[in-house]
């Protein structure tokens, strides 16, 4: 008897049935994944230093700007108020 086409949904594919291959980010380790860094093209370090660097700037700007200026709000106030319209 042949299968059926119901029948035939539920056979692995051949793709399935293959071995999974090997895949290139499957670095464990902090050394293997540090021999990584030898395969990224010198025309990109560059672009990652300057791309570090602004992150870097505009993350202390950012802590900088919320530790010196005491006009911002970092906390909700007028809690009592706030809990009096939410009960009514």
């Amino acid at each position: 008897m042949y299968a059926t086409r119901s029948l035939r949904m539920f056979r692995p594919t051949a793709r399935l049935m293959a071995p999974v291959p090997k895949e290139e980010q499957a670095a464990h380790t902090v050394s293997q994944r540090l021999r990584r860094l030898r395969k990224i093209p010198a025309e990109l370090w560059p672009l990652g230093i300057v791309v570090a660097f602004a992150v870097g700037a505009a993350g202390y700007s950012s802590l900088r700007h919320f530790l010196t200026d005491k006009t911002i709000r970092l906390k909700r106030q007028n809690r009592a108020a706030d809990n009096h319209t939410e009960h009514h």
